[in-house]
C-alpha cells in the first residue's frame, strides 16, 4: 500500500488545489498495490482550520494535518495546543503529523491524551530524528513514551525528503519500541488496520468534479 499526500496549497510551492481534485483519476490500485489519495493538510490558524476545504476532504482516502512554517503564524505554546484540540474535533482528519517540532511547541501531554481520547494517531517519523526539524528527536522520544502510557493509537512514518530515505523506520522504530509501545497501537502494523480505521469515514460523496 501506498499513499500520496503532497502539502496542502498554503505550503509555500504547494501544490493547487486541482491537483488534489486530479487524484480522482488515478487507479485504487497499481500492480497489486492500494493507492491512497490524500494530504498532508496544513494547520493555518488557532480554530484548527485546514487549507484544504470540506468538499475535497472528505473525497480523499486519507487527511494527515499538521503544522508546517509560513502556514501557521504562532509559535507560542498555548495558541499551538489550542489550534491543534481545535483540529481534532475535524472528523476528516485521520492523522496528526510530527507533533513533536519544536517551532511549534505544544503542551505534550495534554495532546497525547487528547488525541488517546478520541483515537487520533499521532505520527513518530524517522526523520524528525535524523533529517527535518531539527530539535525535534527529544520531543518525539518523550511523545512516544506518553503514547505508550495513555494507550492511544499512533503511525510510524519515514517523512522521507529524499528518495533513498523512503521507507526508513530505525530511528522511529527504536524510539517506540524503548517507549514500549504496543504492536496493537501502531495503525500501520498492517494494510487491513489501515483500511479498516480509514474506512469509518467513507461517504457517498462520490469523485471530486473540476
Amino acid at each position: 500500500m501506498a499513499a500520496i499526500t503532497d502539502h496542502g496549497p498554503a505550503m509555500p510551492g504547494g501544490p493547487h488545489y486541482y491537483h488534489f481534485g486530479n487524484l480522482r483519476v488515478l487507479p485504487s490500485e497499481i500492480g497489486g498495490v492500494k493507492i491512497l489519495k490524500g494530504v498532508e493538510a496544513n494547520i493555518i490558524n488557532e480554530k484548527g482550520e485546514l487549507d484544504l476545504d470540506t468538499y475535497y476532504l472528505e473525497r480523499l482516502d486519507v487527511v494527515l494535518a499538521g503544522f508546517h512554517a509560513r502556514c501557521f503564524g504562532s509559535s507560542v505554546m498555548e495558541d499551538c495546543t489550542r489550534a491543534l484540540f481545535n483540529a481534532m474535533e475535524n472528523p476528516l482528519i485521520d492523522i496528526i503529523v510530527h507533533p513533536g517540532n519544536p517551532e511549534f511547541p505544544l503542551d505534550y501531554e495534554a495532546v497525547v491524551r487528547r488525541a488517546a481520547e478520541k483515537g487520533i494517531p499521532l505520527e513518530i517519523n524517522n526523520s524528525s530524528f535524523c533529517g527535518s526539524r531539527r530539535g525535534s528527536s527529544g520531543n518525539c522520544s518523550d511523545i512516544a513514551r506518553m503514547i505508550a502510557a495513555y494507550g492511544g493509537p499512533m503511525v510510524i512514518g519515514s517523512d522521507a525528503h529524499f528518495a533513498q530515505d523512503v521507507g526508513r523506520f530505525d530511528y522511529a522504530v527504536e524510539a517506540v519500541l524503548a517507549a514500549g509501545i504496543r504492536e496493537e497501537q501502531v495503525l500501520n502494523s498492517s494494510v487491513e488496520k489501515v483500511l479498516q480505521y480509514l474506512g469509518r469515514k467513507k461517504t457517498d460523496k462520490g469523485d471530486i468534479i473540476e
